[in-house]
C-alpha cells in the first residue's frame, strides 16, 4: 500500500445525491420574493463556488440576511431529505472497497443533524471512522479547515490523506490542506476547475486501491 492511509470523502454531490435537493429548497424559499434560481445558475454560484446565499441576497436585494435565508432553506431541506436521498452511484461499494485496507471519513459543509441523517440513510455510517461536520470548524470549504479536523480525528498526516472531492471549492480545500485530491465531478460540475487535483475519475467505481496507490 502507498503512503495514502486515509480517504477523505465529502458529502453533498460526492457520496449523496442531494445537490438538486439542496437548490429545490432554497428555490422555495427564493420563488416567495419573486426570483427564480434556475439549475445552472443555482450550480455556478452554491456548488461549485462559496457564498451562495451571499449572491442571492446581493443579486436579488432580498429584504434578509444571508444567514436568514440559509436558515429558511435548512428547514426546508430537512423536511425533503427526511423520507430518504439516494446515494450517488458506487458510494456504498467504494466504502466498502476502500474500508477495507484505508481509514475513512467524512468531511462535509452540511450540518450535523442533515448530515447524520443522510448517512443513515445511505447506511454508510458504519464505514466511517470519523464524521466531520459543519460545527467541527471554522470556515467552510474552500478554506482547509474541514479536511485538517478530518485528519486530526483520524490521527493521520494531511499528506497520508486522499481527498474525494465533487467540486471545485471542494478540491480547493483539499489542496490548501495539503492533501493528494481526487476529483469525481457530477453532472452539476463537470466543468469546475480541478487544477492541481492528482487525478479525476468519471466515477466512483473507478477509484481503487491500485489508483491510490498511484498517486
Amino acid at each position: 500500500m502507498g503512503r495514502l492511509t486515509a480517504v477523505l470523502f465529502d458529502l453533498d454531490g460526492t457520496l449523496a445525491d442531494t445537490e438538486r435537493v439542496h437548490w429545490r429548497a432554497y428555490g422555495t424559499v427564493l420563488l416567495e420574493y419573486g426570483v427564480d434560481v434556475g439549475l445552472d445558475e443555482y450550480r455556478r454560484h452554491w456548488i461549485s463556488a462559496d457564498g451562495g446565499p451571499e449572491y442571492a441576497c446581493h443579486t436579488y436585494r432580498l429584504p434578509m440576511s444571508p444567514a436568514e435565508l440559509r436558515a429558511r432553506k435548512g428547514v426546508l431541506y430537512r423536511q425533503l431529505i427526511e423520507p430518504g436521498v439516494p446515494a450517488m452511484p458506487g458510494a456504498r461499494a467504494a466504502l466498502e472497497r476502500l474500508g477495507q485496507t484505508r481509514a475513512l471519513a467524512v468531511a462535509t459543509n452540511t450540518v450535523r443533524d442533515d448530515a447524520a441523517l443522510i448517512l443513515r440513510h445511505l447506511g454508510l455510517q458504519a464505514l466511517l471512522r470519523a464524521t466531520i461536520v459543519r460545527e467541527d470548524y471554522a470556515r467552510s470549504k474552500p478554506a482547509p479547515d474541514a479536511y485538517l479536523a478530518a485528519a486530526a480525528a483520524l490521527g493521520v498526516a494531511p499528506a497520508q490523506c486522499a481527498v474525494v472531492e465533487d467540486t471545485e471549492r471542494g478540491a480547493r480545500a483539499g489542496l490548501a490542506a495539503g492533501m493528494c485530491v481526487i476529483a469525481v465531478p457530477s453532472d452539476l460540475t463537470f466543468d469546475n476547475d480541478f487544477t492541481g487535483v492528482a487525478c479525476r475519475l468519471p466515477n466512483l467505481d473507478a477509484l481503487t486501491d491500485d489508483v491510490l496507490d498511484t498517486l
